[in-house]
């Protein structure tokens, strides 16, 4: 299956002469390095394609080997151009800076070797861009499969698709939910924890964010005083600690801490988040449960279904198309507020059976912020398994 964002890197690498480094980036095994292959065999451009997976982090000259190759094959071909694709480039340590230099140099020698970037750490990648190539680069961000794209490619059903999540890499073992659950938690879990964060930052409790997000998957979809959750873990620290390592788990791809929404950016800063698991697989690899056992007990489904829709929502956003919010004033609630294009959305998730009334939530966020409209998702509203099929930019 060939993702929206191939077409777009077909035809910013089609521009003669070059004019941006391409940068792709995303969460781990979601097809990054496919789609790379799935460019290399439509192009009729000359290409080097290499990885930096196993290079010793060090070895910033890896760079620059790399480059004179693609330039060697360029001369010897007598090409116009050739595109050098390097995978997992933050594993370098100051990669950006030999990126720099190497492309500066091309730039006055007139030599047109385009550049595609892959990573998998967000927060690596963007510091080497704005310290070192600001106004040199575009980005493609890569997101995890949404409910579309695991049933056109696998026929998931929107019930496993809420379960099983958006890792294709794990579709063939999802009738056998242990080996699948054993799967993701050491191909996912463990590796993005171990490589993209871990080696590749500073953290001085590493029990601790590996509690945090145990904890935090636990409580997806609910929100959550720091303070508060650190009286639950068993590796003490302080907030600005959580706070960081909250943001680490985020640029990994695996969990997000959404703000409440206000007008006020101090405000929002300043608030509890509200814990929302990236991909529903990894929700579903740490529970105790079956997909059964949670089924048949409707509030807890509602809270899977809740974390869903949360993860649709902040899936699109992460691509740089609008921003995610909860709100919340004393007793009264708005699920999620969508924020997209100087427009504003509100939508409350029904998803159970239960005979909570969340009129006054709705319209006391009415009230105060006058959104462009507020949705209903799941009972008496929208199918939480149409709105899965969508892609959120269509309510506006």
């Amino acid at each position: 299956m060939e993702r929206s964002q191939l077409k777009i890197l077909r035809k910013r690498l089609e521009d003669e002469p070059r004019q941006f480094i391409q940068v792709i980036y995303g969460p781990r095994q979601i097809g990054k390095t496919t789609l790379v292959r799935q460019f290399i065999e439509k192009t009729s451009q000359l290409y080097h394609f290499v990885t930096a997976d196993s290079i010793p982090t060090s070895n910033n000259f890896w760079i620059a080997q790399q480059w004179d190759i693609a330039r060697l094959k360029l001369r010897q071909n007598e090409a116009s151009s050739i595109v050098l694709i390097i995978d997992e480039i933050q594993k370098i340590v100051n990669w950006s800076e030999q990126v720099k230099k190497e492309w500066d140099t091309d730039t006055s020698n007139k030599m047109s070797v385009k550049l595609v970037i892959l990573g998998s750490s967000r927060l690596l990648i963007q510091k080497g861009l704005t310290e070192s190539l600001t106004g040199r680069f575009e980005s493609i961000y890569m997101g995890h499969w949404t409910f579309s794209e695991m049933n056109e490619a696998f026929n998931f059903s929107s019930l496993q698709y809420v379960w099983f999540g958006g890792y294709p890499g794990s579709a063939a073992l999802i009738d056998d939910e242990d080996r699948w659950k054993k799967y993701i938690r050491e191909a996912f879990v463990e590796a993005s924890i171990s490589k993209d964060i871990l080696m590749l930052n500073r953290i001085d409790k590493p029990a601790l964010l590996k509690n945090l997000f145990d904890t935090g998957t636990f409580y997806s979809g609910q929100i959550m005083s720091l303070t508060k959750i650190l009286g639950q873990l068993d590796d003490a620290g302080n907030v600005t600690t959580l706070a960081n390592y909250l943001n680490l788990l985020d640029s990994a791809g695996l969990m997000s801490g959404l703000q409440k929404f206000s007008r006020g950016l101090v405000k929002q800063k300043a608030s509890s988040p509200k814990f929302q698991i990236q991909n529903m697989a990894l929700k579903s690899a740490q529970s105790s449960h079956s997909f059964t056992e949670i089924y048949d007990n409707k509030s807890e489904w509602g809270r899977w279904v809740e974390s869903a829709v949360g993860a649709h929502l902040l899936n699109f956003c992460k691509t740089g198309m609008g921003n995610l919010y909860y709100w919340r004033e004393r007793n009264l609630e708005i699920d999620f507020v969508l924020e997209y294009k100087s427009r504003l959305i509100g939508l409350e998730i029904k998803s159970g059976d239960g005979k909570i009334d969340s009129f006054k939530g709705m319209k006391s966020f009415d009230d105060t912020f006058h959104p462009d409209k507020i949705l209903i998702i799941g009972k008496d509203g929208i199918p939480w398994e149409d709105f899965l099929k969508h892609n959120p930019s269509d309510m506006f």
